[in-house]
This record gives C-alpha cells, sequence and structure tokens, in this order.
C-alpha cells in the first residue's frame, strides 16, 4: 500500500546571526535526515527530550516552516513543487493539534468563528450549512452548539483543547500531527482526550503524527514509534516491540524513567549523565556518544546509520552492527 505521507531525508536548519568580528557562519541544526512514512490510519508516535526537533519536524512537514532538505510528499506528491493554489488545498488534509491550548486560540474571537472560519475560507459551506457543520463538530468534541457564542477564556483547558481538536477537524483533513496534544492537561483530562482522539480517527479515517515526551501516552495510542535524539531518529519500531525490547542505549534510559505504578516492584534506573549537547554544534559520529554509557572509539568518529535489525525494527547505534 502507498504512504499517505512520506518524508525523505528532512533537514531544517536555522542560520544563526554572526557576531561582532566573526566570518563563520553558524547554524542550528534542529532537524537533520530524518526519514518517515505514514500509512492511512496510522498513527504514528515520535518521543524525546524537549529541544530535540520533534515540534520542528511536524511544523516542516505541514510547510509552516521552512525546510533546508530534503521531500515532502503527500500522496505521492512533493509538496514543494505545488503551487500556491495546490498547497491551499493542501492544507485540508493535514491540520495540526496545538501543545498549548491557551495560546492556540485567538481570544478575540468566539468558538462558532474559531471553528468555522477555515470552512468559509476554503468555501466548503456557508449560511445555515455552516452552522450545522460547527454545531455538529463542537457536539463531537464534547461540547454544545449553545457554548459556540462565548469565547476561549470563559472555557478550561481540557475544553480548549477540545476546541482545537475541532478546528482541526474541520476541513475534513486525512492527516492530523498532534503537538504534545495532553501535555498540557490535568491526568484526567488527558485520558478523556485521548479516548477522543481513538474515536474520531475510526469516524473519520484519520492518520496520526503524536509527538509527545510522555511515553505512557503514546504507547496506548500509537502503532508505530520513533525516537528522537538531537534532530534525527534513533530508533523506530512498532509500539510493542520498542516497549518490550529496546534497543538503542537513549531509547532504553527513557524507558527506565518512566513511573511504573507498583511501588514494590523495583525498577533500573538508567541515569544519563551530562546535558543534551547543543544543535549548534553536534558532536561528531554518534550525536548520543558524549551521554553513553556504552560508548566505544568508534562512535566518537563515525555516525551510525538507521538500519533494520529485526523486523520492522530500525535502530542506529554501532553495537548491532
Amino acid at each position: 500500500m502507498e504512504p499517505l505521507l512520506s518524508v525523505e531525508n528532512l533537514e531544517v536548519h536555522f542560520p544563526v546571526k554572526r557576531r561582532l568580528l566573526s566570518r563563520r557562519r553558524e547554524v542550528v541544526h534542529a532537524v537533520d535526515d530524518v526519514s518517515l512514512t505514514l500509512a492511512p490510519g496510522e498513527t504514528l508516535g515520535v518521543v524525546g527530550e524537549s529541544g530535540c526537533g520533534k515540534t520542528t519536524m511536524g511544523l516542516a512537514i505541514l510547510d509552516l516552516v521552512a525546510s533546508t532538505g530534503g521531500r515532502v510528499a503527500f500522496r505521492g506528491r512533493d509538496i514543494s513543487q505545488m503551487s500556491d493554489a495546490q498547497r491551499k488545498r493542501l492544507r485540508r488534509e493535514m491540520q495540526i493539534i496545538f501543545q498549548d491550548p491557551y495560546a492556540s486560540l485567538n481570544p478575540r474571537m468566539t468558538l462558532n468563528r474559531i471553528v468555522g472560519d477555515p470552512m468559509k475560507i476554503h468555501g466548503l459551506c456557508q449560511g445555515r450549512e455552516l452552522k450545522e457543520r460547527v454545531a455538529y463538530l463542537l457536539e463531537r468534541v464534547g461540547l454544545t452548539p449553545e457554548q459556540g457564542h462565548r469565547y476561549p477564556h470563559e472555557f478550561s483547558g481540557g475544553q480548549r483543547q477540545r476546541v482545537g481538536i475541532a478546528r482541526a477537524l474541520a476541513l475534513n483533513p486525512r492527516v492530523i500531527i498532534g503537538d504534545e496534544p495532553v501535555s498540557a492537561l490535568d491526568v484526567s483530562i488527558q485520558a478523556q482526550i485521548i479516548n477522543l482522539l481513538l474515536d474520531l480517527q475510526q469516524e473519520f479515517d484519520l492518520s496520526y503524527i503524536i509527538i509527545s515526551h510522555d511515553l505512557a501516552v503514546v504507547e496506548y495510542i500509537c502503532d508505530r514509534i520513533a525516537v528522537m535524539y538531537l534532530g534525527k531518529f534513533v530508533e523506530t519500531a512498532p509500539y510493542h516491540g520498542l516497549y518490550a525490547h529496546p534497543l538503542h542505549p537513549y531509547t532504553q534510559a527513557l524507558l527506565s524513567a518512566v513511573p511504573v505504578p507498583d511501588p514494590d516492584l523495583a525498577v533500573e534506573r538508567i541515569i544519563l549523565e551530562g546535558d543534551v549537547p547543543s544543535p549548534l554544534h553536534p558532536p561528531p559520529g554518534c550525536r548520543f556518544h558524549p551521554r553513553c554509557g556504552r560508548c566505544m572509539p568508534r562512535c566518537r568518529q563515525e555516525e551510525p546509520r538507521l538500519r533494520e535489525v529485526e523486523a520492522g525494527h530500525h535502530v542506529a547505534c554501532h553495537l548491532y552492527d
């Protein structure tokens, strides 16, 4: 089956303003050589520490941030080669749920406008049909049509995130990128939003890319998981394979840090020493080697490539060459 979305060698670099009297032009390596595919109806999770490039990758896939290399294709068509009119139509197919439900909604707009304006802009419906569609979407995400005349400040964080989900659904997309869609919410509300996303996926035939640092969330909702470190994927696998048999030392450290609800169960924690290196000056060789307890001389010199070591399980680590 042809993937709905394919990303090949995606690269996003941000130039840094030169210092006084400096001739060196520096760049932030936010995303480097990232490749992924997303099948219809699939959910891909992307996990990693804060600042590893997850959000930038998602924005670059949606063409909200300019990429400096690589290719993003939707249904086999390269997004970078599309005209402005074609890109506008593409917006209907690919949407995003932002992380912060407080900052992502316009405080001067009512819920009816927040959800309805995208449909008006794209000419999908108007008048009574528009009102009925907005009312339906609000009801579908757990709100009421009567609340459509209210403003975002009148709602709780969980309710605002439901508004963001309704807005993402307004144009009948096929792909939705969730950028930490539940991280700003209470745990009980997180469960409600996750179950809502699963129900909507079945009803609207959606494919998700869920960006998160919460490994418990992605285990519950995702079919495949990609682990990101300093702008690169270091391991990708089906969720059951990743949690049962993590291969990369970084993935093992992340999973060891997941809280276990049984106080009598002894868990060996893997403590990573040092800080994440600066994306301005990524270390040579394997980017994880300054913090890896199993580092070899080869790791300091040669960058490992992402290779398949088990069926559907890829890892970028010299331990498995």
